[in-house]
């Protein structure tokens, strides 16, 4: 039995939003794979100007959303609301994979549930719908799919890093410096030592098998020698 091709009138009623030009959703739903075999547009240009109209549709709805809300916790919310993850969950529940136009080779390793091309496609679509209907247009479209993940969850606590800078920065101490101190290891297991620097603070060093996770084992290392906990979240 052959598999039924997916109706764009059925990828439309799920975003809430008709296109007047068809070919925009079409160069919207086109992977860079299928343009290198068969030449013509991707969704590349309109992802990246999705992803210019996510992010300002994103930041107002967060400014209304919570009017007594600092700075640090918009910025959280924010973070968790823009990335790759959630744009790709948002794909997952619009069932986009199965309209979009890519190279069968693409096709075969799993490229319609790869989260990185999901993501670019939602952002495209968002570009798509802006030229198409005006940024108001597209921003409906984003508070209709992305105000659930604001209702459902917190803003993610801040890693060590970003809570130190926190601290540094509410004590005007300045940035936290970090400076690679040793490395040692294999080539293929190295270990890194990274000590960090705040303005009027004894340093301290952290270890790790890169210099991301050395770095940030420092950070939880002066912070826990501090005593700062996570920052005090602000509600609306």
């Amino acid at each position: 039995m052959p598999i039924k091709k997916p109706r764009v009138e059925e990828l439309e009623a799920s975003l809430g939003y008709k296109f007047q030009e068809r070919g925009l959703l079409a160069e919207a739903l086109t992977h860079s794979s299928a343009r290198s075999e068969k030449g013509g547009r991707d969704n590349e240009r309109l992802e990246f100007l999705g992803d210019r109209v996510l992010g300002l549709s994103i930041a107002a709805l967060l400014f209304e959303r919570f009017p007594k809300a600092r700075e640090v916790e918009l910025a959280r919310h924010f973070n968790a609301l823009v990335c790759k993850t959630t744009c790709a969950e948002v794909a997952l529940k619009l069932e986009l994979g199965p309209h979009l136009v890519m190279a069968p080779s693409e096709a075969r390793s799993g490229g319609r549930k790869k989260d990185v091309i999901l993501a670019d496609a939602v952002e495209a679509l968002l570009g798509a719908i802006s030229v198409d209907g005006g940024f108001a247009a597209a921003e409906t479209v984003v508070h209709r799919h992305w105000e659930p993940f604001i209702a459902s969850s917190e803003p993610p606590a801040p890693d060590a890093k970003t809570a130190l800078q926190e601290f540094a920065q509410s004590q005007k101490r300045g940035l936290p410096d970090y400076h690679e101190v040793e490395r040692s290891g294999a080539d293929h297991a190295p270990n890194f030592t990274v000590e960090v620097r705040v303005q009027g603070l004894k340093p301290e060093r952290g270890t790790g098998s890169s210099l991301k996770k050395a770095q940030q084992a420092a950070a939880e290392a002066l912070l826990k020698r501090e005593g700062v906990g996570q920052p005090e979240r602000e509600h609306a």
